[in-house]
């Protein structure tokens, strides 16, 4: 790809950061409103979990077909595409007349927010060149998470204790019809040079895998975890991954690249990802429903109450993209895994009458470690790999977070599930919540050993190697059109 000017560049980087901005500002903004669609449509926990976890289960599974359609069709079409039904879905969300519908609509949206951001990451990776620049833009674009973290949950608060819940889809619209515009305007075409075939079978193995998982961890509470019904997705899920693996390794052009994974630190990478968006997912999810269904608060004032985990991110996002930029993955790790695990183990002394310090303290040391765990992430995903396949590698570490997050509100809703009912949240809801707060606190601590194990001068050594094995045309990385400056 021709060079771009500085200017350009940064141009591209903020259309590109403004998917980023309204996928964040969705999932802040639906969490707000769970309490409001609970009693609008009379849904139970797991209605719920679905509102949630449909949006994230099929993102994770689309993530790596949209990396390598944008990397194989042109990475702005795709973008744009991404971009049309995302924008679609948003206002079909705003109508829905009922649970079903909303969980349906939810679906179509994430069909296009799975083109968004991994193909995002592909057109930063390729316009940004030079790792120090393309590092401090991985911190903005994380830093634009943390400005729809921070606006998400106050907006959304705002708009569902004045125009109802169905307004907080509205907000996707005007901005998503902009981004479309703009990235015609302004972002370059990209491909890459060698086009992947298509890989249904591989698709529909990932798609097993995640759907039938997710849908045991949700239902098990009511279904009971022992019936043929959940193990049998279980079941399904496990035979489903172990197929993905046996046919993708003799494929000559798969889906999953499961060479990928020789590079330790991409490998860490990737369980990092689901650990740590896991406690995100389990976070909002957690900390929404105790704030309005146990401290007694509106929609708006939970969402202030969440403000300090928010800013966090927007603080700390770009100086944690600095620190990877300069010193490498391994210190924002190990204080995102350590900050993590000290935010949740706090969040486990939580009940009605915990004073509003300690709260906005536990949430505040969780938002400093939810920030400093995306910057490294992303970087390891596509730092060392073949330009031609950053879609595949950006995409694989996307399915990482949204499999993670998809995972973390399964497992945590199912916990509530279990000592509350299906139902509304009656007296078991503190006790439930603090065994769900400790698992959260698990997933940190793999947070911080993983980090420490996988960033090591061994594990660079491993993705250097990984690197020149995956490079199959050394030198001839891209494709462009004609005329871009």
């Amino acid at each position: 790809m021709p060079e771009l000017s500085y200017r350009r560049r940064m141009l591209v980087l903020v259309i590109c950061a403004m998917s980023l901005l309204i996928v964040g500002l969705d999932v802040t903004i639906v969490n707000v409103a769970l309490p409001s669609i609970q009693r609008d449509l009379h849904a139970q926990v797991s209605g719920l979990q679905w509102i949630i976890a449909s949006y994230t289960l099929v993102i994770a599974s689309l993530l790596m077909l949209s990396g390598s359609t944008g990397d194989r069709l042109g990475r702005r079409r795709t973008f744009q595409v991404g971009l049309v039904i995302f924008t679609i879905g948003s206002f079909l969300c705003s109508v829905a007349p009922s649970l079903g519908w909303l969980i349906a609509f939810r679906m179509l949206q994430a069909v296009g927010g799975s083109m968004l951001n991994p193909v995002a990451m592909s057109i930063i990776t390729n316009v940004f060149t030079d790792p120090r620049e393309r590092a401090r833009a991985i911190g903005v674009w994380g830093a634009v998470f943390g400005l729809s973290m921070a606006l998400g949950p106050v907006l959304g608060g705002l708009l569902v204790d004045t125009a109802g819940w169905r307004s907080i889809f509205w907000i996707n619209i005007p901005i998503g019809i902009a981004v479309i515009i703009a990235t015609q305007l302004f972002v370059p075409e990209s491909k890459a040079a060698h086009v992947r075939r298509v890989d249904p079978i591989g698709q529909l193995l990932v798609i097993l895998t995640l759907a039938s998982v997710t849908y045991a961890i949700i239902e098990g509470p009511s279904h009971g975890w022992t019936s043929t019904e959940i193990i049998g997705f279980f079941v399904l899920s496990a035979l489903a991954a172990t197929a993905l693996g046996w046919y993708e390794t003799r494929r000559d052009e798969p889906l999953i690249d499961f060479r990928f994974f020789r590079s330790v630190p991409f490998a860490g990478a990737t369980v990092i990802a689901v650990c740590a968006f896991a406690t995100m997912g389990a976070f909002l999810f957690l900390g929404v429903l105790y704030l309005q269904d146990v401290r007694g608060l509106d929609a708006l004032h939970s969402g202030l109450w969440l403000l300090p985990a928010a800013a966090m991110t927007l603080i700390f996002a770009p100086i944690s993209g600095r620190i990877v930029g300069s010193r490498g993955p391994r210190i924002p790790l190990l204080i995102a895994g350590a900050a993590i695990t000290a935010g949740a183990i706090m969040a486990t002394r939580l009940t009605a009458a915990t004073p509003a310090l300690y709260v906005l303290g536990a949430f505040l040391v969780f938002g400093i470690g939810n920030a400093m765990v995306n910057a490294p992430i992303t970087n390891t995903a596509v730092s060392g790999m073949p330009r031609a396949q950053a879609g595949v590698a950006a995409a694989i570490a996307s399915t990482s977070r949204q499999t993670g997050s998809s995972l973390g509100v399964a497992l945590t809703g199912s916990i509530l599930a279990s000592y509350t009912g299906r139902g509304a949240f009656g007296a078991g809801f503190t006790h439930a919540s603090h065994i769900a707060w400790w698992l959260v606190a698990g997933f940190g601590a793999a947070v911080l050993i993983l980090g420490a194990v996988t960033s090591g001068r061994w594990a660079r050594g491993t993705a250097q190697r990984t690197a020149s094995l995956l490079d199959p045309v050394p030198g001839v990385q891209e494709t462009t059109e004609a005329g871009v400056r």
